[in-house]
C-alpha cells in the first residue's frame, strides 16, 4: 500500500476512506452545497488535493449510486496527471444535472470516487499497416456495429 499526501480543504469532513476490505476506489465527498439547473454543468469540490506516487495515474468516477441523483461526469470519468497535486489544485466533480428539475448536491454527500492506477507510457513506432486482421469496428463481437 502506497501512502501519498493528501489535503483537505475543510477538515470538518472526513478524509476519503475505502468503505469495504474489497473496495478498490475511495469515496469523496462534496465539500459545499452545489445546486446545478437543469440541462446544466455544475462543479462539485470534493475537498482534497492529492499527491499521485511516481508511476500512477488518478481516476476519478462516480460512484454506482451517483445517477441516482439526477447527476452524472460529464467528461465520463477524470484523469489526473502526476503533477496535478498543487496545493490549491482541488478535485472537483464537473457534473451534468440530466434531469428537468434543479437538482442540489449537499455538503458532506458522497459524490464520487477516485482510485489510483499504475501506467507506462508508451513509445511510438509508426506503421503503414497493422499486423492484426481487422476485427469489424466497435461492438463487432455482438450488439451495435458501431462505424
Amino acid at each position: 500500500m502506497k501512502t501519498v499526501a493528501i489535503k483537505r480543504f475543510d477538515g470538518g469532513l472526513p478524509l476519503p476512506e475505502y468503505k469495504t476490505k474489497g473496495a478498490v476506489a475511495f469515496d469523496l465527498y462534496a465539500r459545499k452545497d452545489v445546486v446545478i439547473k437543469a440541462g446544466e454543468v455544475g462543479y462539485v469540490p470534493l475537498n482534497v488535493a492529492v499527491e499521485c506516487p511516481k508511476g500512477y495515474f488518478f481516476v476519478l468516477a462516480a460512484r454506482s449510486s451517483t445517477h441516482k441523483r439526477g447527476i452524472m461526469p460529464v467528461n465520463g470519468i477524470g484523469i489526473g496527471d502526476e503533477d496535478f497535486c498543487g496545493d490549491d489544485d482541488e478535485w472537483k466533480l464537473a457534473a451534468l444535472n440530466f434531469t428537468k428539475k434543479t437538482v442540489k448536491i449537499e455538503r458532506g454527500a458522497r459524490i464520487a470516487q477516485g482510485m489510483y492506477v499504475k501506467f507506462e507510457r508508451a513509445k511510438w513506432k509508426e506503421v503503414k499497416k497493422m499486423k492484426a486482421k481487422t476485427r469489424g469496428g466497435i461492438g463487432s463481437t455482438g450488439g451495435h456495429r458501431g462505424k
